[in-house]
């Protein structure tokens, strides 16, 4: 396995299928957040083991919650104690779903959420707003570029990012029937949804989006993924076979569509709103490292640098190389 950060020497991959049709992108658009939302609400009212713990996100501003309404508990900005209370509601047989930004979630708690949640196996569902660039109005002391490397190293944490509302929902209900901790990263404005047709969302499986024989691109969240479905349509008109995986679990992590990825096509290329080093392509790399196979791995994510200045996620996205050009250029190197 080679992860390459320049151009490779890459062998001719195996001839397989032809390209399926590219999923496209609706025009619906909706907040993983405002999708989450309403889930949650439904949950409560259904099962009084739900409780919704808040850091004063305003993400409930306004909520009818019905009758379960004694089990919004807003605890202020304190993700700490917001941790341990989740923790010790779930040692008393409640399921908590604990509500703040992915980078106070990952960084500030960090502590709480390793000891008391992580380290008791406890069914406490994380579920960070914000993730990656989404906050970049408020600057880079928002940004959340850290924190899928952090969860996915803690034992017995699943690390879920959906790619758009539909999955959110599927995901949402899924988690909450899992036994132990779960970190839901979410972003803060509306995104697209994929178009019906593509396979379902499970858990800990990869969603393929599209086929393909020369190199597979394998992504995680909504904006990179987008870009990857995108950037596949584009390559394919000029001759080149993408298969696109949405790696919506990157814990646990679809081990099997990775050796797939790694035997069949002459390379990978990952796309995430991430820092580079711990993210998606560190784990998809290692994967492939243990395979041992002369696959080359090339990452699309923030390089190793804070993300500065302040602008809308769009912008900072095409300002950090996350973008369908980035993407082109790596499989062009890969297949050069």
């Amino acid at each position: 396995m080679t992860v390459v950060t320049a151009e490779p020497t890459v062998s001719t991959g195996p001839t397989g299928p032809p390209v399926s049709t590219e999923p496209t992108v609706s025009a619906e658009a909706r907040a993983a957040r405002e999708v989450y939302r309403d889930v949650l609400v439904e949950l409560l009212g259904r099962d009084e083991r739900h409780v919704c713990l808040d850091s004063d996100t305003g993400l409930f501003s306004g909520t009818d919650w019905g009758d379960a309404a004694p089990r919004y508990l807003n605890l202020g900005i304190a993700e700490q104690n917001l941790m341990g209370v989740a923790a010790g509601l779930a040692r008393s047989g409640r399921i908590p779903f604990v509500n703040t930004m992915a980078t106070f979630a990952a960084t500030r708690a960090l502590e709480a959420v390793k000891l008391d949640i992580a380290w008791n196996d406890l069914p406490v569902r994380i579920a960070a707003t914000h993730g990656g660039l989404s906050a970049g109005h408020l600057g880079s002391t928002h940004h959340a570029l850290e924190d899928l490397g952090i969860m996915r190293m803690l034992p017995n944490m699943t690390v879920l990012v959906p790619a758009d509302g539909p999955a959110t929902e599927t995901l949402v209900r899924a988690a909450a029937e899992l036994p132990g901790p779960v970190y839901l990263r979410l972003g803060r404005g509306a995104t697209p949804s994929l178009a019906p047709g593509a396979e379902p969302v499970r858990i800990g499986v990869a969603q393929r989006l599209r086929r393909g024989t020369d190199v597979t691109l394998i992504a995680t969240g909504p904006h990179p993924v987008l870009t990857a479905v995108e950037t596949a349509g584009e390559l394919a008109r000029a001759g080149i076979d993408a298969a696109v995986l949405n790696m919506h679990t990157v814990k646990p992590l679809d081990r099997e569509a990775i050796v797939e990825a790694a035997t069949r096509t002459c390379g990978i290329v990952t796309v995430e709103e991430h820092w580079a080093a711990g993210g998606l392509g560190s784990a998809v790399a290692e994967v492939v490292a243990d395979l041992g196979v002369a696959c080359p791995v090339r990452r699309v994510a923030v390089a190793d640098r804070f993300a500065a200045g302040t602008g809308g996620h769009r912008h900072l996205l095409a300002r950090n190389g996350i973008s369908g050009a980035t993407v082109t250029e790596h499989v062009r190197r890969l297949l050069a």
